[in-house]
Parts: C-alpha cells; sequence; structure tokens
C-alpha cells in the first residue's frame, strides 16, 4: 500500500521502529508470521504484552481490511493471556477471523501461537467499519493484497 502519509507501526515495511508486519491470506483467515527480538521484551526474554496486543489488533484489523474490503476502527479488544511468549523462538503465528458482521460492526477473533503452534494469546476484537465509498473517500481506503506468491511457510519463516 502506497498512501501518502502511510506509516502504519504495524505494517507499513518502511517503519524503521514499527512491526513490519506481512499477511497471507489462508481460506477464511488472515495470518502473518513475525520473529520477536530482545527488543520487544517486557520481563527477561519474554514478550511485553502491548507488542502481543499489536501484533493481534494487526491481523484482525486485516480481516476488516481485507476480507471486508473497507477501513475500520478498534473499538474493544479483549485479550486473554494464556502463557508467556519467549522472545528466543525463531517466530510467532498469528491468525485472524471474522467472527461476526451486524450492520457496521464487525467481530473477529485473533489467535497468537508459538512456532510449535501452541496458544499463547488471543482476543476478540470489535471494529466499527465505514461504508466502502466514505473508507474510499474519506478515509484513504486503497484496495489491500495479500502476498499471494507462492511460497510455503517454511521459505517464508526462513526468510524472517
Amino acid at each position: 500500500m502506497q498512501t501518502s502519509g502511510y506509516n502504519c507501526f504495524g505494517c507499513c515495511p518502511t517503519n524503521p521502529i514499527g512491526t513490519q508486519m506481512q499477511f497471507f491470506e489462508d481460506g477464511e483467515e488472515i495470518v502473518s508470521f513475525w520473529r520477536p527480538t530482545q527488543n520487544h521484551q517486557s520481563w527477561l526474554n519474554t514478550l511485553h504484552g502491548g507488542i502481543q496486543a499489536v501484533l493481534l489488533d494487526e491481523v484482525c484489523g486485516w480481516v476488516v481490511f481485507h476480507k471486508l474490503k473497507t477501513a475500520g476502527v478498534t473499538a474493544k479488544m479483549e485479550m486473554r493471556y494464556r502463557k508467556p511468549v519467549s522472545t528466543l523462538q525463531r517466530y510467532v503465528k498469528l491468525r485472524g477471523r471474522l467472527l461476526e458482521l451486524r450492520r457496521n460492526v464487525a467481530t473477529v477473533e485473533g489467535e497468537l501461537l508459538s512456532e510449535e503452534g501452541e496458544l499463547l494469546c488471543s482476543c476478540v476484537c470489535t471494529y466499527f467499519t465505514f461504508p466502502q465509498d466514505k473508507a474510499r473517500s474519506e478515509m484513504g481506503y486503497i484496495a489491500s493484497t495479500t502476498d499471494e506468491e507462492d511460497i510455503t511457510y517454511e521459505d517464508l519463516i526462513n526468510s524472517l
């Protein structure tokens, strides 16, 4: 996405202090793989809970952005921190999927999993979505794309 002023902390690839997440479509889900570092820790070798919230809000937001093809804002986010997330693992996997859409309110579920697939953190986000015409004319929305090239998860993980 190349919108003037675009510098999203979560997904802008040129934001030097952002998470620079990439997103992929996997059936009804949006997925992302992300490598934690020691710069993202709270307690020793443990991913900060605020960073976990950023990652989950971003993958859930991309469900609205890509699957619903509009812009939206987070109205509520309910987090469930299940286990510590180690900053020493090669990557974490994030998944988001639409649970419900009622008029302009989308409910999206997100999960943060270890590289072994263990559920470490989950959330349910509520987004107020904008009509597509308003999203385009007033919010700067441009139709999103996920990384669609033929790439295996292993190739992607190795590129992190």
